[in-house]
């Protein structure tokens, strides 16, 4: 789950999940994990290299 949010690894994503407070999922943690689920690898792929077009470093396979 850390991994389709985004978010760096297991104690990180139970701050959202677990605890007295759960931490609020942020509307583009959400987003990022539900375009994950909806877009064709192809278009995922597009939308990654735009970002990394204007700068961004993602490389979604590395842990």
């Amino acid at each position: 789950m850390a991994d389709l949010f985004g978010v760096q690894g297991g104690r990180q994503w139970r701050k959202y999940t677990g605890g007295e407070t759960p931490r609020d999922l942020s509307p583009h943690l959400l987003f990022f994990a539900m375009a994950q689920l909806e877009l064709d690898s192809e278009t995922m792929e597009r939308i990654l290299n735009r970002m990394r077009a204007v700068g961004a470093t993602i490389e979604l396979d590395k842990p």
